[in-house]
């Protein structure tokens, strides 16, 4: 019998932290989609809140009355 590869159980690698997980998320970064695990994605979700925060921080202190 010859080797298969869908025999193998294959993991996937997250782009971010390269470890393996089950399964991806897939995450808009920016203006990019990127694939990677749920713990990454939870990070990525919390540090653009609170860049979001910040701004809307340093947009109240200025006075900017605008849209983005």
């Amino acid at each position: 019998m010859g080797y298969d590869r869908r025999e193998e159980d294959t993991m996937a690698t997250c782009r971010e932290c390269e470890n393996e997980v089950d399964e991806l998320k897939t995450v808009k970064v920016g203006t990019k989609k990127k694939k990677m695990c749920e713990d990454c994605a939870d990070r990525i979700a919390q540090e653009g809140a609170i860049a979001e925060e910040s701004e809307a921080v340093v947009q109240g202190m200025m006075g900017f009355k605008g849209r983005r």
